[in-house]
């Protein structure tokens, strides 16, 4: 399977069964063991990235671009915390459900704005560049073409979350493809933390603040990058 074959299945499964899928997990209705663990994890994540802009005390009236905004998750909290927020994703579906949740919480949207969009295609600058679970559906090549795209975003920061490539961790996944299940449509790529980071710092960034989360079934390497 190719780079354009991955980014079509990713875009026709969260307009399809990945969307129901994924809208159970990142809400708060019932889900099962591995579901539950899964929005436990992610939002642990989401928590930790929402924490590191917070510390620096000038969220209100930030420019941040939520690269791959699901249904909402990051982009929400920091809008309501005063950032001017752009969350795009790749599925349609995603950012209709965005946008419902935020009008629920936020009546006046004013600092926030959803589009369906390829990350490919995102244009604009933003203080802040922030995308979070998305490397894991492209393989390293694709991926590399992606980070270098959102560093050309990025005015002073990226922030990116990944599956690292460890030995356990591919183990683990070599066992999970035994067990292939209906709403298993995406291939997860693995990618060498060695090799994201050389792809930021060639792109003039260099690595401020670290974080992984680690639950039974979701395993995420957050790197926080600022422009030199």
């Amino acid at each position: 399977m190719n780079a354009v074959d991955d980014k079509t299945v990713v875009k026709e499964y969260f307009n399809a069964t990945g969307f129901d899928r994924w809208r159970r997990i990142y809400g708060d209705g019932e889900v099962n063991k591995v579901q539950r663990d899964i929005r436990e994890g992610h939002q642990r994540t989401v928590d930790t990235v929402i924490s590191w802009l917070s510390a620096d005390g000038n969220l209100p009236g930030l420019s941040v671009c939520d690269a791959g905004c699901g249904v909402g998750s990051l982009s929400i909290p920091l809008a309501q915390a005063g950032a001017r927020v752009y969350g795009s994703d790749i599925s349609e579906k995603m950012v209709r459900e965005a946008y419902e949740r935020a009008e629920a919480v936020m009546p006046q949207m004013n600092n926030l704005a959803f589009t369906a969009q390829d990350l490919e295609s995102l244009s604009g600058q933003y203080h802040t560049v922030i995308c979070l679970d998305v490397l894991i559906h492209y393989p390293q090549e694709k991926a590399g073409e992606m980070i270098a795209h959102l560093c050309s975003l990025a005015e002073s920061r990226l922030i990116l979350s990944f599956a690292p490539k460890t030995l356990a961790l591919t183990m683990l996944k070599k066992i999970g493809e035994f067990f292939p299940g209906p709403s298993k449509a995406t291939r997860a790529y693995q990618h060498r933390e060695a090799d994201v980071v050389k792809i930021l710092e060639t792109n003039g960034f260099s690595i401020q603040r670290q974080g992984m989360t680690s639950t039974s079934f979701y395993f995420s390497r957050i790197l926080e990058a600022t422009r030199r």
